[in-house]
């Protein structure tokens, strides 16, 4: 049987565990608020305040507005209680408008933090309670336009580190477009017009003891290879003869960087045979050399090292090539143990003696010539040689080779064109 007027009543143990779980979450609320509050007041001091207390206001009585309902905030529920919620918040946001401060233009900035020019805090204390101030500024130095680097002329003498200052210094420009034979010509044409190669012109210049086979082409000979000091044998064929290659000491790709490519065809072909930029030297060494600057690569041979940086300068003064600070810095240090080194040139390169890492021999005596014997008879004329066979024919290479005829020259019996691919003159090398 039911009391009357208790019906509804919901039992006590029902009822308390909700409202404390209502008062433990108003709780949070008003913490929330709380430091939403604080914050505000923290950053834009009591015009950010009442603005945070406009803004919850205002969507509070939004709340109760829309929903109906009593919020947090103990509004009564209804349209009369949160109109005039959001009426007040909104009034709340606006008066704080008026109350922040002007925003400081973005080019000034606070005049604690302002900084001079010269990078010192203009107004920053010190920690002795002096201020700091600036530095003076120092006038620029006037830049003087520098003269492009000169070539010694032949017999004109110059000091390697002078000429070196001379030099352009830029970066490294790309390797596009860069092809050895379009660029550069095909290899080791007969520029002086003597009738041999470049190479078999430098071999006969660097190597000793050589042999030849026809006025031009070295058979066989020794090298004293400036880039390791050591004696190397040279012997044509085609396992040996690269046991002794030709270095461009200025390697051309490295030319066509930094330069090169502002010449004209004919400058570049040039560069290419000229013998001031070449050197017989040791072949793996120069397969390691590749083609690296100064500033990556210098010879094994120290004793070389001066030699050859004052032969890459006058190389990169006679042709206007330039030089990276890199480059330059890496030079600069072997010349200072050389700093009397002379620049080279290239009529120097043609005529110099040949490039030796070793003492030479003491000359041998020359005894005095003996009387001149009395006149003989002429000699009976020698018989004609026999003439060369034209009817010679090689199907290819491996046929010269088996031949021993390897490589075969334009005019020797059996020479065609389809033996000689580069065109140079030289077949089956």
């Amino acid at each position: 049987m039911t009391t009357p007027g208790f019906e509804n009543e919901t039992p006590r143990s029902t009822r308390s565990p909700m409202r404390i779980a209502g008062i433990i979450l108003q709780a949070i609320l008003w913490l929330l608020f709380a430091i939403f509050l604080v914050g505000a007041l923290a950053t834009s001091g009591w015009p950010g305040l009442l603005l945070a207390v406009g803004l919850l206001v205002f969507v509070t009585g939004l709340y109760v507005l829309a929903l109906k309902r009593r919020s947090w905030a103990r509004i009564p529920g209804g349209r009369k209680g949160g109109g005039v919620a959001a009426a007040l918040g909104l009034a709340l946001l606006l008066s704080s408008v008026g109350f922040m401060p002007p925003a400081t233009s973005s080019d000034e900035g606070p005049a604690s933090n302002a900084v001079s020019s010269t990078g010192v805090a203009d107004s920053e204390g010190t920690g002795d309670g002096s201020e700091l101030t600036s530095e003076p500024t120092e006038e620029p130095e006037p830049v003087t336009e520098q003269k492009p680097a000169k070539a010694p002329a032949a017999g004109e003498t110059i000091l390697a580190v002078d000429l070196l200052d001379g030099l352009a210094v830029k970066g490294r420009s790309p390797k596009t477009g860069y092809d050895r034979k379009e660029k550069f010509g095909t290899a080791w044409l007969d520029v002086d017009h003597n009738g041999c190669d470049t190479r078999n012109d430098i071999l006969q210049r660097d190597l000793t003891a050589e042999t030849l086979q026809g006025p031009c082409k070295v058979m066989t000979g020794t090298l004293a290879d400036p880039y390791t000091a050591t004696q190397i044998g040279f012997v044509r064929g085609n396992t040996t003869s690269t046991a002794v290659q030709i270095d461009h000491v200025v390697a051309l790709s490295d030319a066509w960087q930094k330069g090169a490519q502002q010449l004209t065809q004919d400058q570049r072909v040039a560069l290419a045979n000229d013998p001031i930029n070449l050197l017989a030297v040791d072949g793996p060494t120069n397969s390691a050399k590749s083609d690296k600057d100064a500033a990556s690569w210098l010879p094994p041979n120290k004793q070389f090292r001066c030699q050859y940086v004052a032969r890459q300068i006058t190389v990169k003064a006679t042709y206007s090539l330039w030089v990276t600070q890199g480059e330059k810095s890496a030079m600069q240090n072997v010349l200072s143990s050389c700093p009397d080194e002379l620049a080279p040139t290239s009529a120097d390169a043609l005529t110099a003696a040949k490039v030796k890492v070793t003492k030479a021999a003491d000359p041998v005596p020359v005894p005095a010539p003996a009387p001149a014997p009395a006149p003989a008879p002429a000699p009976a004329p020698a018989p004609a040689p026999a003439p060369v066979p034209t009817d010679v024919f090689y199907q290819n290479c491996d046929a010269v080779r088996a031949a021993g005829a390897s490589p075969i020259y334009a005019g020797d019996a059996g020479y065609s064109r389809k033996l000689d691919r580069d065109g140079d003159g030289v077949g089956c090398e």
